[in-house]
């Protein structure tokens, strides 16, 4: 017998309790995009094409794709859940990645300047991260489950690229001026901003396929299709 059932719509609250056999591994799965895209991805700049771009754009729209999943699935309590996680991940590699840096390097090992190089983060471009980051999510989050209901669980292209539109755009508009204003010209904070959210949205159009599939699956083999009706969107709990 198979062990995949017809998903069932159901309501936040009707699962508030319950057990899912795959959320704890896309929960995994963001707080590890997330962190290495903030980490390794954020010490290099590349040239692609012409094009300019922080290499950690090239994964950090990953964790968008996996917060679409997570609200889709899950819905939004659960999804605010991981969010929490991610940005806690965050600021523990951020500080451990402080810690480290500054420790005094021992003799004769001769890594110091390439270790501070990689990992010695500017802390302006890490704060403003953190918070683009938390406000962005939960825009993305929200914006896909009410989205969710107003289409009747239809046409889930809609959802995960119209809520990246507002996510990704609230993450720009935050990250950008306050890591940047006053070290860059206005005039490249603003295309920098525009180029980055254009890619970022573009990135999502093109992982569309593989939303569908992941979703697909998911529904599948958790046997529930979660709407977000009567739930309290209020970002500052973890209570399920």
């Amino acid at each position: 017998m198979s062990d995949e059932a017809a998903p069932v719509r159901i309501s936040a609250g009707q699962v508030a309790g319950g057990h899912f056999r795959y959320y704890d591994f896309v929960m995994a799965a963001f707080c590890v995009v997330l962190v290495l895209s903030n980490v390794v991805g954020a010490a290099k700049v590349a040239t692609l094409g012409g094009l300019t771009f922080g290499a950690g754009i090239l994964f950090f729209p990953l964790s968008y794709v996996l917060g679409d999943v997570l609200t889709e699935i899950y819905g939004y309590a659960r999804a605010r859940r991981v969010i929490w996680a991610g940005f806690g991940a965050t600021v523990f590699a951020a500080v451990m990645c402080w810690v480290i840096v500054i420790m005094p390097p021992a003799s004769g090992w001769g890594g110091q300047e390439v270790y501070e190089a990689a990992f010695g983060q500017v802390w302006r471009i890490v704060g403003a991260s953190v918070i683009a980051f938390w406000a962005g999510e939960f825009v993305n989050s929200y914006v896909l489950a009410r989205m969710k209901i107003l289409t009747a669980g239809k046409h889930l292209w809609s959802r995960t690229i119209g809520s990246t539109v507002f996510g990704q755009g609230v993450d720009s508009l935050i990250f950008y001026p306050l890591a940047f204003i006053g070290v860059w010209t206005t005039e490249q904070v603003v295309t920098v901003m525009f180029t980055n959210w254009g890619l970022k949205v573009l990135w999502e159009v093109v992982l569309t396929p593989v939303t569908y599939a992941v979703v697909g699956f998911l529904k599948r083999r958790e046997g529930v299709d979660v709407f977000d009706e009567g739930t309290d969107f209020t970002p500052f709990r973890t209570r399920v």
